[in-house]
């Protein structure tokens, strides 16, 4: 499958995913190609994609956006180490209902385990990387970044 499919398939499962889990109204802006490196500011979540293509799926956001999303799925504010916890298992809801779209469209694919990265963090290893700003109301924005390995 080429790059621009794989990348048409992931962005939508994306937008898929995200309208699913997050349980407040949500704008997706058009993604943007960008060259590296990615610089994260507070927390992140890293989750490598295998299986008929290879990339990975960084989601971004600021600790109280996080917080924030949690606190309104689960009914309780987050913060520390079950924040980090939270952060994890967001990216890990995202890219495992990513994963089922893709598959539904009959393309095999599974995740890693996610990376959380806590502060300031320059992302290197990648030549483009497509990013999709989120805007979720009345909580603030996060960032995914996709990259695919070259075959």
């Amino acid at each position: 499958m080429e790059n621009s499919n794989n990348i048409q398939l992931i962005l939508d499962g994306t937008i898929h995913a995200i309208k699913t889990i997050v349980p407040m109204d949500v704008n997706i802006q058009p993604y943007t190609l960008m060259n590296e490196p990615y610089v994260q500011q507070e927390i992140g979540v890293l989750i490598g994609l295998i299986g008929d293509f290879k990339g990975r799926i960084i989601i971004d956001s600021s600790l109280s956006t996080f917080s924030e999303i949690g606190s309104n799925m689960f009914g309780m504010p987050l913060e520390g180490i079950m924040l980090e916890s939270f952060t994890g298992e967001f990216g890990n809801m995202i890219a495992g209902n990513l994963c089922t779209y893709i598959e539904s469209k009959s393309v095999n694919i599974d995740i890693t385990p996610p990376t959380v990265m806590v502060g300031n963090t320059k992302l290197y290893g990648f030549e483009t990387a497509y990013r999709l700003p989120i805007t979720i109301d009345g909580i603030g924005s996060i960032t995914i970044l996709f990259t695919l390995d070259e075959e």
